[in-house]
């Protein structure tokens, strides 16, 4: 089967051929979910969407826990030429609320599961309310819009694509927003379809095992990608390590996508817990979202066999490297070559740079394919000074001779803890705040577990003296404000931090320090 055959498949085509099959799987409930009931339920809600008044370009915003009918919202929209913004269930009603309202979302699509979270959303101004598995308060029954609606297909259905919010070193999230292709749904040329089947072996009988959640660009468009595919998504609520082994096993697991963070975890189980699970379905173990440790990919290889393939790329779509175990093995630590797009590793000029030297590295593309919603200048920023069609993400590495890249640094001093990305300043602007703080920098010190944890340290204001409880203080107060995996996991006291003249915060010294 050739790569444009595979991109022309969607639920639809899998309906009409396997109605009864799972397109998807929770695994702590049981619930399934079969592309027959994918298919009508996606289109009842097209039809619902559409006569709110959603437009191709209109955005629908969804907020749920790891949920089957997260699914049905996706298709609806990507059959519709929406945008589908999945919105983080972590953050506080008025994050969410910014979200909602900087997307310009027309619909907003609730689980009652994050109903206490729902109803404080102030300011969001969607025309149409949605709940589901439950009534909430403001929200219509997404069970009774369906059952009203259509289940006849539209003629046009053209093809949508996500817009999810990534934060900047502002603080605030900016949505990235990929220029729609203006195909229809049943032949979208999406290219990670297309490279989830060619470099990753997805195909119908794949069983795909997605522990993330479901707001991340990854574990949504990857099961999106699956389900293209005809695959069988199964979805966990959350992770845990011995769940994850006993799921791989019961369900006869061929794919799965994991963060650094659960390899560790499964690492540490006790070593007869671990020898009680068969993992042998397992063709693939996707990672991706952090960098790995050497020792902990090396262990995992020892463990699982050199089924571990990792790839490096953004919610952005800009490019993408891969790299399988085999040729890892013999370029430990590299995050692979591209597979889509050209990686350019340029200086702070932008000039481009030899092999081995460091620098930013930017992915080459015939256009860049997304603009940062409502921040020109964001877009602008990750642009290259003289090709605008080389795009970077901020990182810092190099290539080897062989065209290898190794990741070193991140530009904005982003912190991945458990592979979820956390941006110092958003919690430094919180902390600015607090009555007994003068000055505050945060930044990631690495963790054995997490890859990363929040650490910040705190020059106090004058008379107040450094203790255990004003750092727990300090830490709930974070807490209280925005989510509460971006508060601090440590408080340290410094007598002062290391600032230019001009005022600007040297992060690298304390990194040298205490790193």
């Amino acid at each position: 089967m050739t790569i444009i055959e595979r991109l022309q498949m969607f639920p639809g085509t899998h309906a009409a051929q396997t109605p009864d099959k799972p397109a998807a799987v929770l695994v702590e409930t049981g619930e399934t979910l079969t592309y027959g009931e994918l298919e009508e339920r996606s289109v009842r809600l097209a039809h619902v969407l559409y006569d709110a008044g959603l437009r191709p370009g209109d955005v629908v915003a969804l907020l749920t826990e790891n949920n089957l009918h997260a699914f049905e919202v996706y298709w609806a929209a990507l059959r519709s030429g929406l945008y589908i913004t999945a919105v983080n269930h972590h953050l506080a009603p008025a994050e969410v609320g910014y979200i909602v309202d900087d997307s310009g979302a027309k619909a907003l699509i609730v689980s009652a599961g994050k109903a206490e979270l729902a109803v404080q959303v102030e300011g969001a101004g969607a025309g149409l309310k949605l709940a589901f598995d439950g009534p909430v308060d403001g929200y219509g029954s997404y069970d009774d819009a369906l059952a009203a609606a259509s289940d006849v297909p539209f003629d046009d259905q053209p093809y949508g694509a996500t817009m999810l919010y990534s934060s900047g070193t502002t603080g605030r999230p900016k949505g990235v927003r990929p220029t729609l292709s203006g195909a229809q749904v049943d032949d979208p040329a999406d290219s990670l379809v297309g490279l989830a089947g060619q470099f990753f072996g997805v195909n119908a009988d794949s069983v795909y095992l997605s522990p993330a959640p479901i707001y991340h660009a990854a574990p949504l468009r990857w099961s999106g990608a699956v389900q293209a595919h005809g695959g069988t998504v199964v979805m966990m609520r959350r992770f845990d390590a011995e769940t994850a082994l006993h799921t791989i096993q019961e369900r006869s697991v061929t794919h799965g996508q994991f963060v650094p963070t659960m390899f560790v975890r499964m690492l540490q189980l006790p070593d007869e817990v671990r020898a009680r699970y068969d993992v042998c379905s397992l063709k693939v173990a996707i990672h991706a979202a952090a960098p790995c440790p050497v020792e902990v990919k090396q262990k995992m290889i020892d463990w699982w066999g050199p089924i571990l393939v990792e790839y490096y790329a953004g919610t952005e779509g800009n490019g993408m490297t891969m790299i399988d175990s085999k040729t890892w093995l013999t370029k430990p630590g590299s995050v692979g070559r591209a597979v889509m797009g050209t990686v350019r590793i340029c200086d702070d000029a932008g000039a481009l740079l030899a092999a081995g030297e460091v620098g930013t590295v930017f992915y080459e593309r015939e256009t860049v394919p997304f603009v940062y919603h409502n921040d020109p200048e964001k877009t602008a920023a990750a642009q290259h000074p003289e090709h605008p069609n080389w795009a970077s993400l901020g990182d810092v590495g190099y290539l080897d001779g062989d065209g290898f890249l190794f990741l070193t640094d991140r530009k904005s001093f982003m912190i991945i803890s458990g592979g979820v990305n956390i941006y110092p300043q958003e919690t430094e602007n919180v902390l600015a705040l607090h009555p007994a703080i003068h000055d505050v920098a945060v930044i990631g010190l690495p963790d054995p577990e997490m890859g990363e944890s929040v650490a910040a340290f705190v020059q106090l204001a004058t008379g107040v003296a450094p203790s255990d409880q004003l750092g727990e203080e300090i830490i709930a107060f974070v807490k209280s404000k925005i989510a509460s995996y971006k508060a601090p996991r440590s408080v340290r006291f410094v007598d002062a931090l290391p600032r230019t003249e001009t005022g600007k915060l040297v992060k690298g010294e304390l990194r040298k320090q205490y790193a």
